[in-house]
């Protein structure tokens, strides 16, 4: 009788706590399928996107490096006057990309730490949320919608008229943007867009032959090149990182899946274990 009463006492106890993990893990193991169907999504279109940023990004180059030989030709320096220094960060708004935008946020944070008064023009929320928590004083300057699709030079245009109408007379405009490296890596690097002060006093200025009424359209047109290949190459880094990112996610999900797989099928089997066992106790119990 005490043998048959116990059983009977413990018989929906441990089921019902066996069937709730086994509803809990179950729960689990859908949500991450789920995810892991979101992020091999995500990881095709990246890719698909990352070919149409490369074709963008080879043309872009053009345009940056064109004005670049220019002012090696003319042998363009920055100045040192005094004046502040600009620096213009080239992000994006998008995030679920790995630390492309931090990456570019330290390497502007350890600029400052030399230029303490610099000022900032971000383009993209995601650098202008990390530098506005540090370094929210320097901002001058800031544009939102960045990255919804591939930059063209009109965008670049409309920036460089934005940066030019600024009231400080800068010295140095430094532009901070992720260079493409090749699909698994890139690197944050300055390009120097130079001042028009800086440019009438290049040394071999004189040679280009240039109008002074046409200098400040010279200087507007070789930043919004700048500006340009920036942002060209940061949407290819932009599009690749996300890839990998979103690969990584996919193989981190499958791994779980396989962990909460193999607890799910040695959980239900210590519940039907524990079922055979009261029944056979049960039994056992009623014969005697």
């Amino acid at each position: 009788m005490r043998a048959g009463m116990a059983a009977a006492v413990a018989r929906p106890v441990a089921p019902a706590a066996g069937y709730a993990t086994l509803r809990e893990i179950e729960g689990r193991l859908k949500s991450i399928r789920n995810i892991e169907k979101i992020t091999k999504t995500m990881k095709v279109v990246a890719s698909t996107k990352l070919t149409r940023a490369q074709k963008a990004m080879t043309t872009s180059r053009a345009y940056g490096q064109t004005s670049n030989k220019v002012f090696e030709s003319a042998e363009t320096k920055p100045l040192d006057n005094g004046n502040k220094t600009l620096l213009v960060v080239c992000s994006s708004d998008k995030g679920l990309c790995g630390g492309i935008h931090s990456g570019m946020s330290r390497k502007v944070r350890s600029i400052l730490l030399d230029a303490p008064n610099a000022d900032l023009a971000v383009i993209g929320e995601k650098c202008k949320a990390q530098l506005s928590r540090s370094n929210g004083k320097n901002f001058v300057l800031s544009f939102a919608g960045a990255g919804k699709d591939i930059p063209t030079f009109a965008d670049a245009s409309a920036i460089a008229d934005q940066i030019s109408l600024l009231p400080t007379d800068y010295a140095s405009i430094k532009i901070i943007y992720n260079s493409f490296i090749n699909a698994g890596s890139y690197e944050a690097t300055i390009q120097e867009a130079y001042s028009q002060e800086a440019i009438m006093q290049s040394a071999n200025y004189s040679a280009f032959e240039i109008e002074d009424e046409a200098l400040p359209n010279l200087r507007e047109y070789a930043l919004a090149n700048s500006l340009y290949w920036a942002l060209a190459e940061g949407h290819a880094c932009e599009q690749s990182a996300r890839q990998n990112a979103m690969d990584n996610a996919s193989k981190n999900a499958g791994d779980m899946i396989n962990k909460f797989q193999i607890l799910y099928n040695r959980t239900r089997q210590a519940v039907i274990t524990g079922e055979l066992v009261e029944i056979i106790t049960g039994a056992a119990a009623s014969e005697n």
